[in-house]
C-alpha cells in the first residue's frame, strides 16, 4: 500500500466522480490509503498526475468528506481542462471494464485481473478479457466553403454536428466513412482525409475524425437516426458542439481553412 499512500484518487460514486471542490486546477483529492478499503474493488493504476502515481476506484457508499462533490465526467473539462479530463475518462474506461468483466463471458467462473496488463483472466479456460475499445468514424462533408452537418434525435435541442458511426467488423475506416455517409444522409463522398482523434469515454470509443468532399446524391436524413441534415455557410452556422468534442475541432478547422 505504498504507492497508494502519496496517490491522487479519482473515485466514482453512482456514476459520478468524486471531485475537490476547492481548487478547479486541482480535481483529484489525495487521500489515504483507507481510502481503497471502501472501494467495490481493488484500486486500478490509471497513470500520473502532478507527478505522482494515480489510482482509480468505485466506492460502495459516498464517503463523508467535506472537501469532494459529486460531479459528472462531462463537467469535468469546463471545470478543470482537457488533460484532467482525458485521466479521468481513461479511469471511468477502466472502472466500466473491471465491473463488467468480473465473471468469464465462456464458462462463467469469476476473473482474476493481470498484474502487468489490463487484463482479467479465466482461470479455468484461459479466457482474456481486455478494455473494450469501440472505434468509431466522424467525417465533415464539405462543397466548397458549404459544411454538411445533422442532428440527431439525441443531440440538446439545435445542435448539429458532423456525421458519425461506429466501425463494423470486417471494414476498414475508409469503408466505414463512406457507408455512414450514405446510410445517414444519401449521399456520397470523395478524397477522404484524416484529421484526428480523440478517445471518448461515453462509454468507450475511439473517434477518428476525416474531411470528405461532396461527390453526389440528394441529402435525404435516415429516419430514426438523422433527424435532420443540411448544408450550412460559414456565416450561417447552427448551434455547434461544445468545444469538448473532437467534432468541433473538426468544424473549427474547416472554417479556419484546414
Amino acid at each position: 500500500m505504498t504507492a497508494l499512500a502519496h496517490a491522487y484518487w479519482i473515485l466514482r460514486h453512482e456514476q459520478r466522480l468524486l471531485i475537490c471542490c476547492a481548487d478547479p486546477q486541482a480535481p483529484f483529492p489525495l487521500l489515504p490509503p483507507s481510502t481503497a478499503d471502501a472501494a467495490s474493488a481493488p484500486p486500478l493504476a490509471v497513470g500520473e498526475w502532478q507527478g505522482r502515481p494515480c489510482y482509480a476506484a468505485e466506492l460502495k457508499i459516498f464517503p463523508e468528506h467535506p472537501d469532494l462533490q459529486p460531479l459528472p465526467l462531462r463537467a469535468l473539462f469546463a471545470q478543470s481542462g482537457p488533460e484532467a479530463f482525458a485521466l479521468a475518462g481513461r479511469a471511468v474506461q477502466l472502472l466500466d471494464w473491471q465491473a463488467q468483466h468480473r465473471f468469464c463471458g465462456r464458462c462463467g467462473t469469476p476473473t482474476v485481473a493481470q498484474s502487468d496488463e489490463f487484463a482479467m483472466r479465466c482461470p479455468v479456460c484461459g479466457l482474456f478479457a481486455y478494455p473494450r475499445l469501440s472505434p468509431a468514424i466522424m467525417v465533415l462533408v464539405r462543397d466548397g466553403e458549404r459544411l454538411l452537418l445533422a442532428r440527431s434525435p439525441h443531440f440538446k435541442p439545435g445542435i448539429y454536428s458532423a456525421l458519425a458511426g461506429f466501425v463494423e467488423p470486417g471494414e476498414t475506416l475508409e469503408q466505414c466513412a463512406m457507408r455512414e455517409v450514405r446510410e445517414e444522409v444519401g449521399i456520397e463522398i470523395a478524397n477522404l482525409r484524416y484529421f484526428a482523434s480523440q478517445p471518448w469515454p461515453f462509454p468507450n470509443s475511439l473517434m477518428l475524425a476525416f474531411f470528405a468532399d461532396y461527390a453526389g446524391g440528394v441529402i435525404n436524413p435516415a429516419p430514426g437516426e438523422i433527424e435532420a441534415a443540411d448544408w450550412f455557410a460559414p456565416d450561417r452556422l447552427p448551434l455547434l458542439p461544445e468545444p469538448i468534442s473532437i467534432s468541433r475541432r473538426l468544424i473549427d478547422a474547416a472554417l479556419a481553412g484546414a
